[in-house]
């Protein structure tokens, strides 16, 4: 039996005995889309020797909720990742509150990234859901 060869290990780590210690990312697809989550939700500051990366995600979350805030959060999404993960190309990212989906809650904001892994020409979205205050 052949066993895969992972990528990377999946975060939060998950004992797995299958893949080893950890399951693991077998495919670039799924490590690009764990990158850009790390990416969005890590905070200038949090990274070890790179004070800069992070979108700073929590930041925005405590800003007065407006188009301003959304754009200011879009464009920084699309500036580190820019930066960081220039494998990839943003197409669109969209906010959704509880007036467009009736499933969220009313503290809660929903962010789809549609993006391009641009040397297979290989499309993926990522949704992560946050509490806001208002």
């Amino acid at each position: 039996m052949t066993k895969l060869i992972g990528i990377s290990p999946k975060i939060p780590l998950i004992y797995d005995s299958t893949d080893g210690p950890y399951q693991l990312n077998k495919n670039l697809k799924q490590t690009i889309n764990q990158n850009l989550k790390m990416l969005v939700l890590t905070s200038p500051g949090e990274r070890v020797m790179v004070p800069e990366f992070g979108v700073g995600l929590r930041r925005f979350l405590f800003e007065h909720i407006g188009e301003d805030t959304f754009s200011n959060l879009a464009d920084r999404i699309v500036e580190q990742t820019n930066l960081y993960l220039p494998i990839i190309n943003i197409e669109k990212i969209n906010f959704i509150t509880s007036d467009e989906n009736s499933a969220l809650g009313l503290n809660e904001v929903q962010i789809s990234i549609k993006y391009n892994i641009l040397p297979y020409d290989g499309a993926d979205q990522l949704l992560i859901t946050s509490q806001l205050t208002n």
